[in-house]
């Protein structure tokens, strides 16, 4: 196993970058260090580094050690540096150190516009923002959604000026629940705004980059192929996916039933699909491999042709990635040098996070990366297990071994990410990775005979046949009861540890090493104490929780490991809904749905919990002056009743008021005056997320 060699480190050196790298990264975005102080620790790494090449030989290799350490602070160094160059919020022509509310802001369409249920969807790049018959040259980037309307004729590169606020995106900040600001942030979106026609005007001028222009203008036409031949909703989305990464016109519920099995990666652009153009590009330009004057050309296409597919497909990391690798392997080749794989992939990752640091938190840059290495360390030890005669057979075997391979170092982060495990994953990556791989191929092929209609109609319905038995064997497979194991929850500290077991045991299995087998041992202790502790804490948990759902009311009451949930019915029935804002909540805190929870009672819209008396209102409700007035708790207002706060709280004492997500911003800000003039404190879910009651 070439990665537990005792020269590795050495053979490897952008290994040993790439970590320093990354460590700068995260240390800058967790504890974010003085930037004056990252500044003097690159110095004085830099200039230990000059001091050593001034040093004579023989004192050169007795300090070596110190030496490495130099050249890892430096790029930790320069990994924080980076990270702080590229948060748009450092920058200081940022829109938010100019902007005030009422200003008119002039806007540049970034990308084609795409069609949601209510709106249309966009970003759009910041050109000038105008206050006071002054202007002034600001960057940022703004999500767009525009009211769906006939009239509407934006497309890409079409500059707007307009003066409705920007709103700047927040969470829900439900327990759990998906950190869609910095996800935002990571992209260099602050901000959103939503207009209507009366809202922006369309200037004349047009700003369009010809390389983007060039790429989207390719992307209709591969789409507008795809639409042509393929028939079916579901089958075409997923055509669109498969082969350029386009995932606009994907069926929720399918995404999911892929999800479950875990066979999501097929769907995601990555080195399958890279492995099978550069295939087939290799194929087509062999003859050149054989005429010396021309020899030279041939590396240079393929890599021309991997990167035209990889910027057509949305240029996402995990196809970034595999662009880079195959760049760096063929270079390589060409000029008759053998690399290390390890240094190959670490060197792509460098390049990455070069291009944009943040991609360290994107889960397919992680996932990726993760199934690479584990496939190239664990696949042919695992493949060794059995021999196989049968070529035939021997192939389903290789396949299985790689499903197996990629597995080892996945599961603790697919578990950490989407808290779920497809047991069935070897049946359903059996079928759906090789016909997946044929899909692909189908529409490549496509695409070059589109231009013969009896040909590509021919293709099309085979396409479609192929995408369907594919879809009906995934949701067969899903149906079967214990096909996921859902609802885990482990934190960063756990999936770290069992990734250390899997290597631990792997180097025992493999190189025999007991040292291995101690750390595996020892990983696994230390996962079952963090994983024990945190269910004893589950089991004490008494809580209740008001989550932040725009337009709903959603309250989940918490003892132990259960809980009952009271409000809206239709909230339940929507599973997008239920997933995205109370599903995240219910597997972090590890409770399942128990009507009848132990201590909660319900009188009308009076409920007991716990010693805690919580008073929900939602609709119109009189209470008489009382000399002795009860104590409430906990007052819950919901939707928009007629409510006046001075005249109920003579009836009764109210010691905290919470507004759930369904009471509309404008009642909101009268019943917060009135709390504050009667110094009740209060808490409201739209602007400051869930509220949350330990009991």
């Amino acid at each position: 196993m070439p990665l537990f060699k005792n020269n590795f480190w050495e053979q490897n050196p952008f290994v040993k970058i790439v970590l320093a790298f990354a460590i700068g990264i995260i240390l800058q975005w967790y504890f974010q260090p003085a930037l004056q102080l990252i500044v003097i620790i690159l110095v004085a790494a830099l200039a230990s580094l000059f001091l050593f090449f001034l040093l004579p030989f023989f004192k050169k290799y007795k300090y070596r050690f110190t030496t490495g350490i130099a050249v890892m602070l430096a790029f930790i160094s320069l990994g924080a540096l980076l990270s702080i160059k590229k948060d748009i919020r450092n920058a200081k022509d940022w829109l938010g150190h100019y902007y005030k509310s009422g200003d008119a802001l002039v806007f540049t369409i970034d990308e084609p516009l795409i069609e949601k249920t209510k709106s249309y969807k966009t970003t759009g790049q910041a050109n000038y923002v105008i206050a006071a018959d002054t202007s002034k040259l600001i960057k940022g980037k703004v999500i767009f959604y525009f009211q769906k309307d006939s009239s509407l004729h934006l497309s890409y590169g079409d500059k707007i000026i307009f003066t409705k606020p920007l709103q700047e995106i927040k969470n829900t900040d439900n327990p759990g629940g998906f950190d869609y600001k910095r996800y935002s942030l990571f992209q260099g979106i602050t901000h959103q705004v939503y207009l209507k026609p009366a809202d922006y005007m369309v200037l004349n001028e047009k700003s369009k980059s010809p390389f983007k222009e060039f790429i989207y203008n390719g992307r209709e036409k591969v789409l507008g192929i795809l639409r042509k031949y393929i028939h079916g909703n579901r089958e075409l989305g997923l055509a669109e996916a498969l082969l350029i990464g386009y995932k606009n016109d994907l069926e929720q519920s399918l995404v999911q039933s892929y999800t479950n099995t875990g066979v999501v990666h097929i769907i995601a652009i990555s080195g399958l699909h890279l492995g099978l153009i550069y295939w087939l590009l290799g194929l087509f330009f062999k003859p050149l491999k054989n005429k010396k004057n021309a020899k030279w050309l041939r590396p240079l296409l393929i890599i021309a042709g991997l990167w035209l597919f990889s910027f057509l497909a949305g240029a996402q990391p995990s196809i970034l990635r595999s662009a880079l690798m195959f760049t760096c392997i063929i270079l390589g080749e060409s000029f008759s040098r053998k690399t290390s794989i390890y240094n190959t992939i670490a060197l792509s990752a460098f390049i990455l996070l070069c291009i944009n640091p943040f991609w360290l938190w994107d889960v397919g840059f992680q996932l990726s990366y993760a199934a690479v290495l584990s496939i190239i360390i664990f696949m042919r030890p695992i493949y060794n297990w059995f021999y196989i005669k049968n070529k035939a057979l021997d192939f389903i075997w290789k396949m299985n071994a790689v499903t197996l391979a990629a597995q080892i170092l996945t599961v603790p982060l697919g578990l950490y990410h989407f808290h779920q495990f497809p047991n069935l994953f070897m049946l359903t990556n059996f079928l759906a990775v090789p016909l997946s791989s044929l899909i692909v191929l189908g529409e490549i092929l496509l695409c070059i005979v589109s231009f013969i209609p009896f040909i590509a109609n021919f293709i099309g319905k085979l396409i479609w046949g192929m995408i369907w038995v594919m879809n009906t064997y995934i949701e067969k497979i899903e149906s079967i009861s214990f096909s996921l194991w859902d609802a885990l929850q482990i934190n960063i500290a756990q999936a770290l540890l069992l990734l250390l077991f899997a290597i631990g045991l792997s180097y025992w299995l493999i190189e025999k090493s007991v040292p291995g087998l101690k750390a595996a041992l020892f990983s696994l202790l230390a996962f079952i104490s963090i994983r024990s502790f945190s269910l004893i804490e589950s089991n004490a948990q008494q809580k209740i929780i008001v989550y932040n759902v725009p337009q709903k009311s959603a309250i989940d009451f918490i003892d132990g490991r259960s809980y009952k949930f009271l409000g809206d019915s239709d909230l339940l029935a929507n599973g997008f809904a239920r997933n995205f804002h109370l599903k995240p909540s219910r597997t972090l805190l590890r409770i399942t749905d128990n009507n009848s929870l132990t201590g909660f009672m319900i009188n009308n819209n009076y409920i007991s919990y716990r010693n805690k008396k919580i008073l929900l209102i939602d609709t119109a409700t009189y209470y008489e002056q009382n000399t002795e007035r009860p104590e409430i708790d906990l007052l819950i207002i919901s939707k928009s009743p007629k409510l006046y706060l001075q005249t109920l709280t003579k009836a009764i004492h109210i010691k905290q008021v919470v507004f759930d997500g369904s009471v509309p911003v404008w009642k909101t800000k009268y019943w917060k005056a009135d709390c504050d003039s009667l110094r009740i404190p209060w808490h409201d879910v739209s602007t400051n997320g869930a509220f949350v009651l330990k009991l």
